[in-house]
């Protein structure tokens, strides 16, 4: 495999295999993305990325992070949608979705403001989690969820992504990872229930796996389905590869196509081992244990390392976020370095 190999998956082809990861811009008003998301993610699809996933898009008011989070819970927000994934799709690139739910880690500043937990009287909400834990100190205390709002929450993530088929999106990712509430759900460090969603390994992946199935229901069988993890907590006791693995197993049952490999985000000031690729074999591992294919993220910011990627097997696309940040057009700076061909859109050909 190279980098600039196209991947199938479902109906869709990739054209190559370098991702646009889910960032969040914290830019939107009631959840409703506007001009800022269109050039940001249209630029990103006319610099060459073959898929283009927007930020963790809400599918509740409740479940944003922070009051600059765009949504997908309303018709206005679906519609508001629309043209920005019309235009990825005019430049050739995939339009995807994250669909999300912030958990405990709801109701936040901005993360220029602070990143903390927003006062009262800045308007902040009420949050939930499996277990009435706070992130932090200084943090909200969510209220654990009883079955009616464990109900609500599968539900919300099914109407979500009928609302993102409807508003062009042919790519959706759950968002299970950096702490949110699938991965609060996950880790025992943040599952303290005694009831069918806590304790055991099969208890505590339960949620993921209805929200998998209600995703999956609505979401069209010729259309892909992305599931993120954390491959783990980085702390002791908590979720860990191997747990990834055996998640991943049952998820690709489900119809999950493809596991995108993260890692931490649950437990704050953890000391993890940062460094250029340092999540790649955790996206080897799950893809070589489980037998589904993987996406690898973190720190690959060069043509070089994101071809190694490819070409060893670790993964089979590569997500780039603070590296797209910087250079929307890596992937034509990456083919021109690798020798490869990329198409150019014709208002650009008389510079390439």
């Amino acid at each position: 495999m190279s980098l600039f190999d196209p991947l199938p998956q479902r109906s869709l082809t990739l054209r190559n295999r370098l991702v646009v990861s889910p960032m969040c811009q914290y830019s939107a008003s009631d959840g409703m993305p506007d001009t800022w998301h269109l050039v940001h993610l249209g630029s990103r699809a006319v610099g060459g990325a073959a898929l283009v996933i927007s930020e963790a898009t809400a599918v509740s008011a409740q479940g944003r992070i922070s009051p600059g989070d765009t949504g997908i819970w309303n018709r206005a927000q679906q519609e508001a949608w629309a043209p920005i994934t019309a235009f990825i799709k005019a430049q050739g690139a995939i339009a995807g979705i994250q669909l999300a739910h912030a958990g405990r880690k709801a109701s936040a500043q901005r993360p220029w403001e602070g990143g903390g937990a927003l006062a009262a009287e800045a308007g902040a909400w009420s949050t939930v989690a499996p277990s009435p834990i706070a992130f932090d100190a200084g943090w909200h205390v969510p209220e654990a969820l009883d079955q009616a709002g464990i109900d609500q929450v599968v539900a919300d993530f099914r109407a979500a992504a009928e609302r993102a088929l409807a508003a062009g999106f042919q790519l959706a990712e759950i968002h299970a990872a950096h702490g949110y509430l699938l991965h609060q759900f996950l880790s025992p460090l943040s599952n303290q229930r005694t009831d069918g969603y806590g304790g055991s390994f099969e208890n505590r992946t339960r949620l993921v796996r209805e929200v998998v199935g209600a995703v999956r229901e609505v979401w069209p069988a010729e259309l892909p389905l992305w599931l993120r993890v954390s491959a783990t907590d980085w702390v002791e006791g908590g979720w860990d590869a191997q747990q990834s693995v055996a998640l991943a197993r049952m998820v690709k049952e489900l119809g999950v196509d493809l596991i995108d490999v993260s890692s931490g985000g649950l437990v704050p000031h953890v000391k993890i081992p940062v460094g250029p690729g340092y999540q790649v074999p955790f996206a080897a591992q799950i893809r070589r244990e489980a037998g589904i294919a993987t996406g690898a993220v973190g720190m690959i910011d060069e043509p070089a390392q994101a071809a190694a990627v490819i070409a060893d097997g670790a993964a089979d696309v590569v997500l780039q976020a603070r590296e797209s940040l910087r250079d929307p057009y890596f992937p034509r700076r990456a083919a021109k370095a690798l020798g490869a061909k990329i198409a150019v859109p014709l208002q650009y050909q008389r510079s390439w």
